[in-house]
């Protein structure tokens, strides 16, 4: 009597099922190039590269806003470049209008221009950034991590009347002018402490630019390592994948024969019954 029940073939049918399921496994890692294609390869995993990841944007993020804040800066000390040179002719200014052997036409015409260098000092304090102010009483904040830490950067006070803080003694005609050698001899007082204020200014844009470098570098290196971390968890391994895949193929191949053998034989028993 024949059993009806052919269990072979029912064996040989669940192995080539689980066999063509991880060649089908294999081949969407190889393809893609992530050991995790679905949540259930690595659920743990998963979780943790996917909040790598988000870390990795968000410091990302930081980075352009440190990169623009860089950029920022440097436009600022640009302008405090020009401003230097300004006031280093104010100086001469000073100086030469002190001249006794100067007529009044010749010191007017120093005047003249003594004013329009006051005018493009003043001009620099109202300069912007985009729609930032480059010189301000307070110094802007910016993140410079993922978790939202702000860095506040020195103030840059150009108009401030403070003469240890701005420059706004120098570009004011009443506190500064070269119309007769006492005025400018004050004048050149006023330039004298406007360019040790400036240099304090240009120390703290400098501090500024390197600080910003610093942390773009710093949360640079960091992105590399997580990114990393993130890549150990989700690359997958395409030498061991290979293997892999090789070797559920051959497992697919043969499965697929040894089926169609357990099937054959109910077959051949019949048979053979038959020629009894």
């Amino acid at each position: 009597m024949i059993i009806g029940t052919n269990s072979s073939a029912l064996f040989a049918s669940r192995q080539l099922s689980v066999n063509s399921n991880l060649l089908q496994k294999s081949l969407a890692r190889l393809s893609s190039g992530q050991r995790i294609v679905s949540p259930e390869d690595d659920a743990a995993g998963l979780a943790i590269s996917m909040k790598l990841d988000a870390e990795v944007r968000r410091n990302g993020a930081a980075s352009t806003i440190l990169t623009n804040a860089t950029t920022f800066s440097q436009t600022a000390d640009g302008m405090l470049q020009q401003v230097q040179n300004a006031l280093n002719r104010l100086s001469e200014l000073s100086v030469l209008s002190q001249d006794s052997s100067k007529s009044a036409s010749d010191i007017s015409n120093y005047a003249a221009e003594f004013t329009q260098l006051q005018n493009f000092i003043s001009d620099i304090g109202t300069k912007k950034f985009g729609s930032s102010t480059l010189f301000s009483s307070t110094g802007f904040s910016v993140p410079i991590n993922d978790s939202g830490s702000l860095l506040t950067l020195n103030a840059l006070d150009l108009n401030n009347a403070a003469v240890t803080i701005g420059l706004s003694n120098i570009f004011n005609a009443a506190s500064s002018a070269i119309g007769n050698t006492t005025s400018a001899a004050q004048a050149l007082s006023n330039v004298v402490t406007a360019i040790s204020t400036l240099a304090t200014m240009r120390a703290l844009t400098g501090a500024n630019i390197e600080r910003l470098n610093f942390s773009n570098d710093s949360l640079s290196q960091f992105n590399t390592s997580l990114q990393a971390a993130s890549a150990s968890i989700t690359n997958v391994d395409m030498a061991s994948e290979a293997a892999n895949f090789a070797k559920y193929q051959l497992l697919v191949q043969a499965g697929s024969t040894m089926l169609a053998q357990a099937n054959a034989i109910p077959n051949s028993t019949l048979q053979i019954l038959q020629n009894i």
